[in-house]
């Protein structure tokens, strides 16, 4: 039901100027949290809320890194046309197709998508970590397959 990612080639030759193309988010891109609007906002065409397989850590310096893995993880897909925003986002992930693998903190992959519903919504990018580096990094599994840098909503009495 759900298809395995592969590793991007480093070459951006999929990628057309007009054309469109998503990525799944899962941490401080996402809508709400720190880095949207900078990164995203202006140039995202459509977001939908959508899983990926993989597993979740939160690592300790405000972000989370996700590995492969057989767990559903909950995000956003964002759609963008102009290619320009891989290149940002690249740098924003210190990812850079032509260092060695080991590296860069985050590789950019290929990766299945699905609906809420478990609907397949299509191929994205995503931005994952090698596991030895969670480990190093002393990552913490995040079973629930969220993560959130927002402070959740508390009641307040007046």
């Amino acid at each position: 039901m759900f298809g395995a990612s592969s590793r991007a080639s480093g070459q951006r030759s999929d990628l057309i100027s007009g054309r469109p193309f998503s990525v799944f988010v899962y941490g401080t891109l996402k809508p709400g949290e720190e880095n949207y609007e900078r990164y995203c906002k202006k140039w995202v065409t459509q977001a939908r809320a959508a899983t990926v397989k993989g597993e979740l850590f939160d690592l300790p310096f405000g972000y989370p890194a996700l590995t492969p893995g057989n767990s559903l993880v909950h995000g956003y897909l964002l759609s963008f046309v102009d290619p320009a925003v891989l290149t940002m986002l690249d740098e924003l992930e210190d990812y850079d197709p032509n260092r060695p693998l080991n590296q860069n903190e985050y590789l950019r992959v290929k990766t299945q998508a699905f609906s809420l519903n478990h609907r397949p919504l299509g191929q994205a990018w995503v931005y994952q970590m090698q596991p030895e580096r969670v480990a190093q990094s002393r990552g913490i599994r995040l079973l629930e397959g969220s993560w959130s840098n927002q402070a959740p909503f508390q009641q307040v009495s007046l």
